[in-house]
C-alpha cells in the first residue's frame, strides 16, 4: 500500500515538508497530526510520505539493499490506513480496497454499507492493529477524512488519542474542520494546506495541448490531485467538460424555466 513517497513527487508544501521534517529530526514527532485544507491539494500524499520516513527510521542501509517490495512488507505490518471503504454498487472491488485500506471490509459489506462514512466497527478494527507489536521504532495510523466518522467513532478514537499505544502517530485528514468536534482537533497537532500555486500545477499537464491545460488549470484552482486526475483520465476530463458548458448555459438563461431545466439532472 506505501510506496516510498519522495519530497520531488510532492508539489508545494514545501514549509509543511520542512516543518515535518523538523519534528522528526528533533524526536518531536507528536502523537496525533491533523491536515486541513481543500479537496486535492495533497494532504494524504504527505501524510504517507511523513509515515514512510516514520516507519523507514535507521533503515537506510536496508532500503539500499532489499528490493523494494520488501520493504513495503516490512512497513505493512506497523502501518494501519481507513482510506476508501466498501460501499454497496459503487465500491465493491476487493483488491481496490485492500490496497487502500488496512481494516477488513467484510462487516461493511456483510451491513450492505451504502456509503463511505466511517463507523464504530471500523475503529475497533483499526484499534485492534495498533496494539500488535512494532518492527520498529513508530506504528503509524492514517485516516482519510475524519469528518466521514460516526459520532459513535468519533469517542472511541478520542479514547485513543487520549491514551495513544506507545510508539503510534496518527495522521489525520480532513477537507472540513467545521465538522469536526473541537476535542479531536486540540488532540492533535493541526497543519493547515492551502491550495498551490499554478506554476506548480502546470508541470502536471505537459503534453496536453494549450486549451486543455488552461481549462484544467482553471478547474483544479491549485489542487494538484484533481489536476493529476483530469490530465490522466479522458472520462473524467469529459465529464467536467460537460459540466462546465452546462453551467456556463446556465448562467446565460434568460427565463427561470430555462435554468431550471439545466439543474434537474
Amino acid at each position: 500500500y506505501l510506496p516510498m513517497v519522495s519530497t520531488t513527487s510532492i508539489i508545494g508544501h514545501k514549509l509543511l515538508l520542512a516543518s515535518l521534517t523538523e519534528d522528526h529530526a528533533k524526536g518531536n514527532v507528536a502523537h496525533a497530526y491533523l491536515f486541513a485544507g481543500p479537496r486535492g491539494v495533497g494532504k494524504f500524499t504527505v501524510a504517507k510520505w511523513f509515515a514512510s520516513q516514520l516507519l523507514t527510521e535507521g533503515m537506510e542501509k536496508e532500503i539500499a539493499e532489499r528490493a523494494q517490495q520488501q520493504i513495503n512488507r516490512m512497513m505493512y505490518s506497523d502501518l494501519s490506513v481507513i482510506d476508501k471503504l466498501w460501499m454497496e454498487d459503487m465500491q465493491e472491488d476487493m483488491e481496490i480496497l485492500g490496497r487502500s485500506s488496512t481494516i477488513s471490509q467484510e462487516h461493511r459489506k456483510k451491513a450492505k454499507a451504502k456509503t463511505d462514512s466511517i463507523g464504530i466497527e471500523d475503529i475497533r478494527l483499526l484499534q485492534e492493529r495498533l496494539h500488535e507489536t512494532a518492527s520498529g521504532k513508530y506504528k503509524c495510523c492514517l485516516i482519510r477524512k475524519v469528518e466521514r466518522m460516526h459520532d459513535e467513532a468519533v469517542n472511541s478514537l478520542l479514547k485513543i488519542l487520549e491514551e495513544p499505544p506507545e510508539g503510534v502517530v496518527f495522521i489525520l485528514t480532513t477537507e472540513s474542520l467545521a465538522q469536526l468536534l473541537p476535542t479531536l482537533i486540540s488532540r492533535t497537532r493541526l497543519l493547515r494546506f492551502t491550495r498551490v500555486a499554478d506554476r506548480e500545477v502546470l508541470p502536471l499537464l505537459s503534453g496536453l495541448d494549450d486549451q486543455d491545460q488552461r481549462f484544467i488549470a482553471r478547474v483544479a484552482q491549485g489542487a494538484p490531485g484533481i489536476a493529476r486526475t483530469l490530465a490522466n483520465d479522458p472520462e473524467a476530463l469529459r465529464k467536467e467538460r460537460t459540466f462546465a458548458g452546462n453551467a456556463s448555459a446556465f448562467w446565460r438563461a434568460s427565463t427561470l424555466y430555462e435554468r431550471l431545466k439545466f439543474l434537474t439532472p
